[in-house]
């Protein structure tokens, strides 16, 4: 049955007219549910771009088909994109917020070859599933490999690590472990907590029995991320000179909820709002405009370069429905983000791009921000893409 849905949704798609004046893009996105804030800042960020770059590429029309999964469901994930393809006959598919749905929709987009750009789901495995798969987000070894190079530039010999036992979490452990010991550091130990984990004080507490001079931390987000930051402040590993050294636990979105307790917490990642430069500038200026409720973080910018890489496959095809041409434009391809220099890399289809090291500490205006201290420049995969490169 899988088979003929499958062949089902190859024929439709390879069916539609070949010169559209209309090029669909399908996004699946967190609209609704415990991480809608994450979708409305995709919304967001798609918004500005076409503002910014209008709706026209390579003569088409660029029309944004919007599709909601509120939490993880490969199921519901395989469904949506079987219908964007056959229904709304979409030539591109993005979004994708989550590992496990970005690989049921990474077998879809390889049987009815339609070019998917991954606005976020970040285990590096994930576009082994398929070449029609392109990332505009990162990988956790992408920046977890930076953020154990910052520890040992800032000669913390000892250090343990506590990450969310999944994919994401497991990518971010082995990348730090294995580049901090061949740096000469030493990890005393190596803590996975369950992916349900709501009291992390019990971890923080035998961390600082160990006395390290860092622990490394890689959270979900949300709630269990509130709690890991609590459960450092509160256990007083900060007085006890145990730095924080983590990914992505500051959002901007959490910041407020929060508090003070952020307060020079250190993480690697590839964008703050608060990058200095003058595309930067603009598009955040033209999302307040058009979405002023919306709080923008590091994955905004994965949803504004995944358009920037569907236009550009629009329009070197000039809007014809034709896969193989559409992903050798965009493999190579480097233009300038509101995140920095970026680059498709042709062999891996991973974004190479700055890592930045930021430290949380308030603005002008006694707003929470992450402040860029420190830049490791034009970073790949080191993941799958470094494997890839050893064959």
């Amino acid at each position: 049955m899988k088979r003929l849905i499958l062949a089902g949704v190859l024929a439709l798609a390879c069916g539609a007219s070949a010169l559209a004046q209309t090029v669909k893009v399908g996004i699946i996105a967190p609209l609704s549910g415990p991480f809608s804030s994450n979708g409305k800042m995709w919304e967001a960020a798609v918004k500005a771009y076409q503002k910014i770059h209008g709706v026209q590429a390579g003569g088409a029309t660029v029309e944004v088909v919007w599709r909601d999964l509120a939490d993880i469901n490969p199921a519901q994930a395989r469904a949506l994109a079987q219908e964007l393809i056959v229904k709304e006959k979409v030539q591109y598919l993005g979004g994708l917020y989550f590992t496990p749905d970005a690989l049921a929709v990474g077998a879809i987009a390889q049987e009815a070859k339609v070019p998917t750009v991954i606005f976020n789901a970040a285990t590096s495995s994930i576009l082994d599933k398929s070449d029609h798969l392109l990332r505009t987000s990162y990988t956790l070894p992408q920046v977890s490999v930076p953020a154990a190079r910052y520890a040992l530039d800032q000669k913390l010999r000892t250090a343990v690590t506590l990450v969310s036992d999944y994919g994401p979490g497991l990518d971010s452990e082995n990348a730090f472990v294995k580049t901090f010991t061949a740096g000469g550091g030493q990890v005393l130990e190596q803590i996975r907590a369950p992916l349900k984990t709501s009291d992390f004080g019990p971890f923080m507490q035998k961390i600082k029995t160990l006395k390290p001079d860092a622990v490394f931390v890689f959270g979900p987000g949300g709630p269990p991320t509130y709690a890991i930051i609590k459960a450092y402040s509160e256990a007083g590993l900060k007085q006890a000179a145990v730095r924080f050294i983590g990914t992505g636990e500051t959002s901007e979105l959490d910041l407020p909820a929060i508090g003070d307790a952020a307060l020079g917490l250190e993480t690697a990642l590839h964008y703050s709002p608060a990058h200095d430069s003058a595309m930067n500038r603009t598009f955040l200026k033209t999302a307040a405009e058009l979405s002023p409720q919306v709080v923008l973080n590091a994955a905004s910018v994965g949803a504004y370069d995944g358009m920037a890489v569907i236009y550009r496959m629009v329009e070197v095809t000039k809007g014809q429905r034709d896969p193989a041409k559409a992903l050798a434009a965009a493999k190579g391809w480097q233009w300038e983000s509101p995140r920095g220099p970026v680059k498709i890399d042709a062999q891996s289809r991973e974004l190479v791009q700055n890592v930045y090291v930021r430290v949380v500490d308030k603005d002008a205006e006694g707003r929470l921000r992450n402040r860029e201290i420190k830049t490791y420049e034009m970073q790949p995969d080191h993941g799958r893409s470094a494997a890839l490169q050893a064959k």
